[in-house]
């Protein structure tokens, strides 16, 4: 593995705006505490800590456990899970959106894990950060067998007490929009029932 150097995390107080066309969201406080070099050092490590694992060859369930162990270590699981659930996250008692953040965490885990697979035997090349809005972009350049350069862009912040991811966009792909569309069309499947959406993300991914 190869990997170059190059940065996510809101307050948990404030809710984020999806822009029209899901383009990005911005954390509603425009102070910026966060340095360019700590979150890219924060990428950077995030990106070591998946190379380990897609290295380390470990059967998929147990890769599966450890992506999802960074996701929870790494992003700011709590504002990417209330932002792609949307409106049901303000209505949902405590106990029961803690079991979907749970439930949620652990898809995520699963369906990136699959995506990080496909970048056995290739590279991630880190760049710099900018400041975008009231966090930092990170850009970084996916080197994979038999593929074009894939690039993943990944804002972070330290809005909820630590630097953290929460967005990325691969190839013009933005993460936030494309789950939130997919959490709303799982919770209309499931009727609006949160607890049923809950159990149908612990299998799905």
């Amino acid at each position: 593995m190869q990997v170059s150097s190059t940065p996510m995390r809101p307050d948990r107080r404030n809710v984020l705006a999806l822009i029209a066309g899901g383009a990005a969201l911005i954390p509603l406080r425009p102070a910026l505490a966060l340095s360019a070099d700590a979150a890219q050092a924060m990428i950077q490590k995030t990106v070591s800590e998946v190379y380990a694992v897609i290295n380390s060859g470990q059967p998929p369930a147990q890769l599966y456990r450890q992506f999802e162990a960074i996701f929870a270590r790494r992003a700011d699981v709590d504002i990417i899970a209330r932002t792609v659930l949307g409106p049901a996250a303000r209505q949902a008692g405590p106990a029961q959106y803690a079991a979907y953040e749970q439930a949620f965490q652990g898809y995520m885990g699963r369906k990136y894990g699959k995506r990080f697979r496909e970048f056995v035997g290739g590279r991630v090349e880190v760049g710099a950060a900018r400041p975008l809005k009231s966090y930092f972009a990170v850009r970084s350049t996916a080197y994979l067998n038999g593929r074009a350069p894939m690039e993943v862009e990944w804002h972070v912040s330290d809005k909820g007490g630590g630097i953290r991811f929460f967005n990325i966009i691969i190839e013009g792909v933005n993460m936030l929009a494309s789950e939130r569309s997919e959490m709303s069309a799982m919770l209309a499947q499931n009727r609006g029932d949160l607890a049923a959406l809950t159990a149908a993300l612990r299998q799905a991914g």
